[in-house]
């Protein structure tokens, strides 16, 4: 049904116009009730055996919501309700942004892939602090939020804006997330450089510690996928140094020559980060790195190119505790998160392991024996 109504209504739409509308009914299913426990009877099922731990917390399972698709925290009990084990929100900044013009959002359908140059389009932390402050919570979910460089804030002043999202969001975030790797924001990139990086994360745990006494919240970055290897060694490395709780791979890529697109080139040849199953394959590489480099020290997030429970299976073998997803969803509609629980109870089951924990970086871990 969701492919009938995507390509004869959102497919011919304008790709943001489209998200608004689809991300309006979910907020108004979310709202009503009676609606709410019947799609999450439908949607959210529960699987025992994929209960996860990450960071001290406790999910039902390993697959959540990449950040990018609520970006101001206003729909979370809604893809809680849709079956997503946990939400990032934002990337949020210091202060309210809009973006960067539009048209800025563009499906590569041939490629089950999009192109955004959104630009951290959002409120601004006060106003999503204010927001997550005031939630009632209807659907007990985990909620990270991931921060970002305001963009009218010069690279001299990047620690402290950080720092003041830093200070008014940890104490409403179950974990943090420094994203210093979208490709929309100018000179946001080179943050990833370890020099840049290192006071850059120290700050923000300094500031995450004195906004919540007595709780440390869960610290991860969020890193590119055009990361040459031994920059990826460099971040491993340094998170491990700093203590950090997690790393996420990855972040949309500003690849196109060597993805093999098929999509018409007025497409393909469009600035931004290209997200989806193009991907797959270097999302994959560079979490087998990082698993190889840091093992069970610090928990790692796969992230891109995941469309279905055989892609978050092999994230999972590649050292992903946690897997997300964003662009598949927008293909594969409401039915995505649940068909990927199934699939990978599934998996789970027909595997030499008795628990998804278990099968964290097996193969990984088969490779070095």
């Amino acid at each position: 049904m969701y492919a009938l109504l995507f390509r004869l209504v959102f497919r011919r739409m304008d790709a943001e116009r489209a998200h608004h509308m689809a991300f309006g009914w979910i907020r108004l299913a979310a709202r009503v009730p009676v609606l709410r426990t019947y799609v999450a009877a439908t949607l959210a099922p529960r699987h025992e055996e994929l209960r996860t731990e990450a960071f001290g917390l406790r999910m039902h399972g390993p697959f959540g919501l990449a950040a990018g698709f609520d970006k101001n925290a206003v729909a979370i009990d809604g893809m809680a309700m849709l079956g997503f084990d946990h939400v990032e929100i934002g990337t949020v900044t210091a202060r309210p942004q809009p973006g960067n013009p539009r048209t800025r959002l563009f499906r590569l359908v041939p490629d089950r892939a999009l192109i955004n140059r959104m630009g951290f389009n959002n409120d601004g932390s006060v106003a999503v602090a204010g927001r997550l402050g005031a939630r009632r919570e209807v659907f007990r979910t985990v909620v990270g939020v991931n921060i970002g460089k305001t963009k009218a804030a010069p690279e001299s002043e990047a620690v402290d804006d950080y720092v003041a999202s830093a200070g008014r969001l940890a104490p409403h975030a179950d974990y943090l997330v420094v994203n210093v790797s979208s490709p929309n924001t100018p000179g946001l990139r080179d943050l990833q450089a370890v020099g840049h990086l290192r006071p850059l994360l120290s700050a923000v745990r300094e500031a995450a510690d004195a906004a919540v006494p007595g709780r440390r919240v869960p610290l991860l970055v969020k890193i590119a996928p055009d990361l040459a290897d031994e920059d990826v060694d460099a971040v491993a490395d340094l998170a491990v140094e700093l203590g950090l709780d997690g790393i996420i791979a990855t972040n949309t890529t500003i690849a196109r020559d060597a993805l093999g697109l098929a999509s018409p080139a007025t497409l393909t040849g469009e600035t931004g980060g290209l997200s989806g199953a193009p991907l797959k394959e270097r999302s994959l590489e560079v979490l087998r790195r990082l698993y190889a480099r840091v093992g069970d020290r610090i928990t790692l997030v796969g992230v891109g190119g995941v469309e279905n429970a055989e892609d978050a299976w092999q994230r999972i073998l590649a050292g992903a505790t946690l897997v997300q997803g964003y662009s598949a969803f927008i293909y594969q509609g409401p039915f995505w998160a649940c068909a990927i629980h199934k699939g990978l109870a599934a998996r789970l089951s027909a595997s030499p392991h008795a628990t998804l924990a278990d099968a964290v970086g097996a193969n990984v871990r088969k490779v070095a024996a």
